[in-house]
């Protein structure tokens, strides 16, 4: 039997969760599937390096590459080109909002059916209010399971349209470099200790974070810091203080080298829960309260079970105190021995499976397609009322961007789009960071899909694009 395709879709979230989740799947996948991630996230650059699995990037709304009315359109005729392209039935997409583009393209392609990877730990924001109608119109809800999800208040908790799994993590033991390898891998030293810090840098409450908890580090004898981009601001002041000994990593997926690390200091988001505990790594959660992610209630979770610590995030006395506890090997070993109890994160097998299932099986459970051909079937009034749904999901999204806007992250030149089909995390990242416009194309492409993706750039950036000159730089074989 064929291996089925499978799409992976993920949104351009506040850190890295949807991207390591889909990856995490796609892993399980490989074996019996043929699994394509496209992503929003700049991160997508280094799957096809670290997982050799063929990928997408997609710029997001947040790119401002397009007019805003464009680009839902314009998401949706790429997925659909990417549908025809592999013959995917089924479809994945792991973000807090089910873009209207990816909606439409389910709507727009009968024998797709649409996966919602919904993450639970929602805080209270106006997303919450869209939730019933985005839920209508999936086929299949997922939640990946968190350890915290005792602590689950939010408007996701008591749904009862999802199937749960058990979390999803890229720390798998069995193939986690041991201390020794991750240690030659990263460069450190074999024998002294060294402590892992993800906090992000940006604005100015988020950097004081990080110069709190580095502060709490000053005085642990021959320690290494490890962080993962330059503790500086944006006016280029170092964030840490004098005598530590800080060195900056690039290594994707981090969960491969965390048997390196003595302890931890990180944001209490998906990943870092999922990936820091069961690989028994002692650590300070300090919480970020952006995005909808209620990072609060896993950090308390966590503390209260005894499995981390939680700093205060809107103390930087209390973050500098708390982080200066992991210099007693007492507590370091006590939180390690605790997270011995923790149950596997196995919900990446979990969610493979159930995505393998939907797109080998004869005819495919479409509850949201069968109320859209009800609605159909019963007349014009009845049909439009889909439309206005439609209409008023679109319309709240954005209403809600314009209250919480996208940070505008670069001015883009207005100029016809490079593209390509890189494969090489250095070289992806660098086209996906630039100020140019960047069409990326999967590997292995057909001559009918580069046209196709070719007219719907045309139609997204407007009739003066040319694209009758364009090369695509092609991957090496």
């Amino acid at each position: 039997m064929e291996k089925p395709t499978i799409i992976l879709a993920t949104s351009n979230g506040v850190g890295m969760g949807h991207l390591v989740r889909a990856s995490a799947i796609a892993l399980a996948l490989r074996e019996y599937a043929n699994p394509i991630i496209v992503s929003m996230a700049g991160g997508i650059a280094e799957i096809p390096d670290f997982m050799g699995i063929r990928c997408e990037y997609i710029p997001g709304r947040d790119r401002m590459w397009m007019p805003r009315d464009k680009w839902d359109a314009y998401l949706r005729d790429r997925l659909l080109a990417l549908v025809d392209e592999t013959g995917a039935r089924v479809m994945s997409f792991d973000g807090v909002v089910p873009y209207p583009g990816v909606i439409s393209a389910k709507f727009s392609q009968p024998k797709l059916s649409l996966v919602w990877v919904r993450r639970g730990l929602w805080q209270k924001k106006p997303q919450r209010f869209v939730l019933g109608l985005q839920s209508q119109m999936m086929d299949h809800i997922i939640e990946p399971g968190d350890f915290a999800r005792a602590y689950d208040f939010g408007p996701t908790a008591k749904r009862k349209d999802f199937r749960l799994t058990a979390p999803v993590s890229l720390f798998q033991r069995s193939s986690a470099l041991s201390r020794e390898q991750a240690r030659k891998v990263l460069g450190l030293d074999l024998e002294r200790p060294a402590v892992l810090v993800q906090l992000g840098t940006g604005d100015s409450d988020v950097n004081e974070k990080m110069s709190a908890a580095l502060t709490g580090l000053l005085g642990w004898k021959d320690l290494q810091v490890i962080l993962t981009k330059n503790p500086v601001g944006k006016d280029g002041q170092s964030l840490a203080p004098e005598g530590l000994d800080i060195r900056v990593v690039r290594h994707f997926p981090l969960a491969e080298v965390l048997l390196a690390f003595d302890a931890g200091v990180c944001a209490t988001g998906y990943n870092g829960v999922h990936e820091l505990l069961p690989a028994h790594v002692p650590t300070v959660f300090v919480s970020n309260i952006r995005g909808t992610d209620d990072q609060e209630a896993r950090a308390q979770w966590c503390h209260d079970m005894g499995f981390a610590l939680r700093a205060n995030q809107a103390d930087l006395g209390d973050i500098t105190a708390t982080v200066k506890k992991l210099q007693d090997p007492a507590v370091r070993e006590k939180l390690s021995r605790k997270c011995i109890e923790l149950a596997e994160a196995s919900g990446g097998v979990e969610i493979a499976k159930i995505l393998y299932d939907l797109a080998t099986q004869e005819e495919t459970s479409r509850p949201s397609w069968f109320l859209y051909k009800q609605l159909s079937i019963q007349g014009q009034l009845k049909r439009g009322l889909r439309h206005i749904v439609y209409r008023w999901l679109r319309r709240l999204a954005l209403i809600y961007r314009a209250i919480h806007p996208h940070i505008v992250v670069q001015v883009i030149a207005e100029e016809s789009p490079i593209w390509g089909s890189q494969t090489s995390s250095k070289e992806l990242s660098l086209l996906i960071k630039s100020e140019k416009k960047f069409e990326h194309i999967i590997s292995g492409a057909s001559e009918s899909y580069i046209a196709r993706r070719k007219e719907i750039a045309r139609v997204a950036y407007g009739e003066k694009f040319k694209v009758t000159k364009q090369k695509i730089a092609r991957a090496p074989a």
